[in-house]
């Protein structure tokens, strides 16, 4: 029998992420329908939102996909590329790879740049495949996978001027990481609300540039994917048209938890996130915990990337949090059994929650002094933080 433990549950993953309260209570109002002309009103100010949240011009089509990140993803592909186009991957984790191979799937022609788990993708890779018959250079920003952070605005800046598009999937960096879609040139972007928000799964806010939009006016056949034809999209979030039926709840409750963000600070969000990181990792370094990506400038704050100590029976710690009411996620293929992935995104991004970790980690590892440990670096990074530089 199910067991409501809803009370108890923490998540500490790479997504979802426990929802914002704001966002919680907005998913309890009364149901409206899609063509209400309170709902128009409420994406209009959604639209406003995501252009502050991604650093976009005014004229870029910001909008709510009906799905998750992937469906971001997938959409882009379908609007943009056309059988026989050529599209630059850079691929250095599972999500880069699925950028691949839906961008195959949709008749691309495929250059792939890669880097090793674990490490970023090299612009100088980027510059050596990149030509004038490249139509779109595609990157992840923060690879879920391994806890890296792609240098987007280097690879943005050899991208500009050639032609191409420049698409990046922004799901584990919208919202809490620096992004400005503008000053870099990044045409298509993508998260999903389940990341760095803190809203529901079940919505991916896009933004479409103006040159993208063109790109897909200039198509020589309609896309494939009718449920999110980015005319379609516009139809309804700028001309109030039919299309489809949006998840209204979803949309108010990504209101709720967009406009909590930004009331917040998107400064004041990256500090967290980094100080959070910075105390995780001081805490559980005497027990064998290190960083899996090497350079520091490599790694992605809010996907922290441990190693695991030798020793450490990966499933069976991880088993034992979850029956006591704690999620963490291990790796992905060939790093499962060899990292934990500790999200810190959004509202796990915050002490309360890893306190319960260490808690937990204390009794199961016999280590009496891991909360105390946990909760001075806390005080200390705070003081840090508060003292002037």
């Amino acid at each position: 029998m199910f067991e409501d433990t809803h009370d108890e549950h923490v998540l500490l993953t790479p997504g979802p992420t426990p929802i914002h309260p704001r966002a919680q209570r907005a998913l309890t109002r009364p149901m409206l329908g899609h063509m209400d002309p309170e709902v128009f009103a409420l994406n209009s100010e959604i639209q406003r939102d995501l252009r502050e949240m991604y650093g976009a011009d005014e004229g870029t089509l910001t909008a709510l996909l009906a799905g998750t990140g992937s469906l971001g993803m997938e959409a882009g592909f379908a609007n943009l590329v056309e059988a026989g186009d050529e599209v630059l991957v850079c691929a250095n984790g599972s999500f880069g790879r699925r950028m691949a191979e839906m961008a195959a799937r949709y008749g691309a022609k495929v250059r792939l740049v890669t880097a090793p788990l674990g490490e970023a993708i090299d612009p100088a890779d980027v510059a050596a495949q990149l030509d004038d018959s490249v139509s779109m250079v595609a990157v992840v920003h923060g690879e879920t996978s391994t806890g890296v952070l792609n240098p987007v605005p280097e690879i943005a800046k050899l991208v500009r001027g050639t032609g191409a598009l420049l698409t990046v999937d922004a799901v584990t960096t919208a919202g809490m990481e620096p992004f400005d879609m503008a000053k870099w040139g990044v045409d298509y972007a993508y998260t999903g609300a389940q990341k760095c928000l803190s809203a529901p799964p079940g919505l991916a806010p896009v933004a479409i540039s103006e040159r993208a939009f063109s790109r897909f006016r200039a198509r020589r056949t309609p896309p494939p994917l009718w449920y999110c034809d980015f005319g379609g999209l516009r139809d309804y979030w700028v001309d109030h048209s039919y299309h489809h039926t949006v998840p209204v709840n979803l949309h108010f409750a990504l209101h709720a938890a967009l406009r909590a963000a930004l009331d917040e600070g998107l400064d004041t969000r990256q500090a967290r996130v980094r100080l959070m990181g910075r105390v995780i990792e001081r805490t559980l370094a005497p027990l064998g915990f290190s960083p899996y990506v090497r350079r520091p400038q490599d790694r992605l704050p809010t996907v922290l990337a441990l190693r695991l100590p030798e020793g450490l029976d990966d499933a069976g710690v991880r088993g034992a949090l979850r029956q006591r009411g704690i999620s963490v996620t291990g790796g992905l293929g060939p790093t499962a059994g060899v990292i934990w992935r500790l999200g810190l995104m959004g509202e796990s991004a915050r002490p309360e929650p890893y306190r319960r970790l260490m808690t937990e980690l204390a009794g199961l590892l016999g280590e009496p002094g891991l909360v105390a440990r946990f909760d001075a670096a806390v005080q200390e990074e705070l003081a840090r933080d508060l003292l002037p530089a």
